[in-house]
């Protein structure tokens, strides 16, 4: 008579079941972003702290606290005063006139019309192109010799030579071409939110205002543009936060000239931390950042909030 054998079960790894804990899975697959957000933000903010309470420089390397006479004597600057409205003025203009820009840009690629695909595929270049090299395209169609706007002017009989405009020379002219470029790589992301907020609208809501009489601007003033202002919000949070922060822009166009005009707080704090070489006042003007952001971005949030009740 044969004997059939038992299968032998083989002895399960505790780790097996220490996996199979939730918690501790999820704390697993988390742990890489979060260890790379504390390198890549935590540590560098604790060393703007670090410097910015300090009176370390390049050419004094040592380390002496000196509390808030950093950022008291930032304050007391008119320089910074000049760069930190220049900032709001870059930021919010920018944000405003890519906002803008957006919005019509999504109605039109929400129209049929033959090669639609390929002009939306087309619309996200600004974010493809590397901004070192579309800046220096830029620079070239605002510069004051070789100017495209300006040429083009005078070959349509619009300006003489005299009266072209020196567009990076005037203080006016240079911060709204700064704020143009940033419009300008923004509105890809404004039309790709608008056109998500737009087409998230029920079209029944639509055709009900439609049959009861509204018209193109009262449909898109009055219903879809208070439906779509939390997404609206959310994407101008981002460009908010991504253009108080941005120097690349100042730095390879303007310089933060004529005169300082142009200059925002990103600029300023590479140029006197990196540049100058006056780490300490460098790094609080970078840590003034964080605070005004704060504000805008607890404020914002909280409109979300009311709009979602």
């Amino acid at each position: 008579m044969a004997v059939i054998a038992e299968p032998v079960t083989k002895p399960v790894s505790r780790f097996h079941f220490f996996l199979d804990r939730r918690e501790v899975l999820e704390l697993f697959l988390v742990a890489p972003a979060i260890i790379y957000v504390l390198l890549l933000v935590g540590l560098p903010l604790l060393l703007a702290v670090y410097y910015s309470v300090s009176a370390y420089t390049i050419y004094d390397p040592t380390w002496k606290f000196v509390g808030l006479e950093n950022f008291v004597d930032i304050l007391q600057n008119p320089t910074f005063t000049k760069t930190l409205a220049n900032t709001f003025i870059f930021t919010f203009g920018s944000q405003l006139l890519g906002l803008v820009l957006g919005k019509f840009g999504a109605f039109l690629l929400l129209q049929p019309f033959p090669g639609r695909k390929l002009v939306r595929a087309l619309i996200v270049l600004p974010f493809v192109i590397p901004v070192a090299l579309a800046t220096i395209a830029w620079r070239w169609i605002f510069d004051s010799l070789y100017s495209v706007i300006n040429w083009t002017m005078i070959a349509l009989g619009f300006m003489d030579r005299a009266d072209a405009p020196n567009w990076l020379g005037d203080p006016t002219l240079a911060m709204l071409c700064i704020i143009i470029i940033n419009a300008w790589r923004f509105f890809p992301f404004a039309v790709v939110i608008f056109l998500a907020g737009i087409t998230a609208v029920p079209q029944d809501v639509i055709d009900a205002a439609t049959v009861d009489g509204a018209g193109f601007w009262r449909r898109n003033y009055q219903i879809i543009l208070p439906m779509i202002l939390p997404i609206m919000t959310i994407g101008l949070i981002f460009g908010i936060v991504f253009t108080f922060t941005d120097l690349s822009i100042v730095f390879l166009l303007t310089m933060g000239g004529p005169g300082g005009d142009t200059s925002v707080l990103g600029f300023a704090g590479f140029q006197t931390g990196i540049v100058s070489g006056d780490v300490s006042h460098g790094a609080a003007i970078s840590l003034f950042m964080l605070p005004v952001l704060l504000v805008v971005v607890i404020l914002m949030l909280r409109f979300i909030r009311r709009r979602e009740i």
